[in-house]
């Protein structure tokens, strides 16, 4: 279902109002970059061990250990309140062995006076559950930098390369040349690569006088073909209401937390008493919560495993935790009624179509579904 919502809204009409198509998917007609450790892939969390293909969102820049930059519509399909990881390596796709690690988000944000029409201040802010020890792109200093027309600019991202032998989902590079610059945002043209889909959130940088790299853009987006042009964010217009504020927030405070095996026995009333970043949701009449995926019914987390026929007829092999040893349990819906003995892993009659309503749901919540409408996703 998720890379129905995807393609649908990949295919879907651009208005007239808007010159410009969002773009998501690697650099065309660009090289590898294996140097660019602080430029990150953002996915949709995962919730199986077994047969649960990941899906590339966007890219993204650690501009600190636990901060993501990337672009606000990025996040349109699950909102803010969404599920997501990150993942750091030069080789997210294809699958079955990515070249790197998972980290969770914790919290993400997008940018106040956003537009989703005209890419406006197109821009969000990810925390991570725990930092990375990667240095980080340097930012701009606030209302200047080094970024004239003509200047050239280099982007690196996990996006589509209009070349069937080379597939996107690797981390890649190239140059562009700046074309206009306006007090928010700024245009740039191939010389020759190009931006394209799953590049964007990712970063532009101009190498300054000193001979270091600085991150004065975030790819927001550009023509269909992804050939004549590259609409960009200015990093240096986002610094004084929304990256410096988001930098300088204490870490949440966090208190006791729910074992992941009494999920079902255990109600929640903020997302911090719940363990491994799952939701706090209401899941009753009464306004009960539980701890859950939103991708999965609530329940609970037993016995370790890696493939659902350790645990049992029916049931699951759940992702609880992005990697590690226990990072996939049995996964127990709190309705399952488990025959004697058991310890946790029985089946669940019904749970993909339980959990495609749940995603549905989850959607009109926030707004996810009509984000789609009127231009190309991702």
């Amino acid at each position: 279902m998720l890379l129905t919502l995807l393609t649908l809204c990949a295919c879907a009409p651009v208005p007239e109002s808007s010159p410009l198509n969002t773009r998501v998917d690697t650099v065309v007609g660009g090289t590898e970059a294996p140097d660019d450790a602080a430029v990150v892939a953002l996915l949709a969390r995962r919730t199986r061990c077994e047969e649960d293909s990941l899906t590339l969102l966007c890219t993204g820049s650690l501009i600190a250990p636990d901060v993501v930059l990337t672009a606000a519509h990025c996040l349109d399909i699950f909102g803010t309140e969404g599920d997501y990881e990150i993942f750091l390596g030069t080789r997210l796709l294809p699958e079955p062995e990515p070249g790197g690690r998972f980290v969770r988000v914790i919290r993400a944000v997008r940018h106040p006076r956003y537009e989703p029409t005209t890419h406006v201040y197109d821009a969000a802010l990810l925390r991570l559950t725990s930092p990375v020890d990667v240095p980080v792109l340097p930012l701009p200093e606030a209302g200047g930098g080094p970024l004239t027309p003509e200047s050239p600019v280099r982007v690196v991202g996990y996006g589509e390369t209009k070349d069937a032998a080379v597939p996107s989902g690797h981390r890649r590079q190239g140059t562009l040349r700046v074309t206009r610059v306006e007090p928010s945002a700024f245009h740039a043209a191939p010389a020759p690569a190009m931006s394209c889909v799953g590049d964007s959130g990712g970063p532009v940088l101009v190498r300054g006088p000193d001979g270091r790299e600085v991150l004065v853009g975030v790819t927001a987006s550009g023509d269909v073909a992804c050939r004549a042009d590259a609409f960009n964010v200015r990093v240096d217009a986002l610094l004084e209401d929304f990256v410096k504020p988001f930098l300088a927030e204490p870490p949440e405070p966090r208190g006791p937390v729910l074992a992941p095996e009494s999920l079902c026995g255990a109600p929640c009333t903020q997302d911090a008493q719940c363990p491994a970043e799952l939701s706090c949701v209401p899941v009753t009449e009464d306004g009960t919560s539980r701890c859950l995926l939103l991708a999965l019914r609530e329940g609970d987390y037993s016995a370790t495993c890696t493939q659902d026929a350790q645990c049992g007829a029916g049931s699951v092999c759940a992702r609880l935790e992005p990697e590690g040893d226990e990072a996939c349990r049995c996964f127990t819906p709190c309705e399952q009624e488990l025959p004697e003995g058991a310890s946790g892993c029985a089946g669940a009659p019904g749970w993909s179509a339980w959990a495609l309503g749940m995603l549905a749901v989850w959607l009109s919540r926030r707004g996810g579904a009509g984000a789609c409408a009127g231009r190309r996703g991702g």
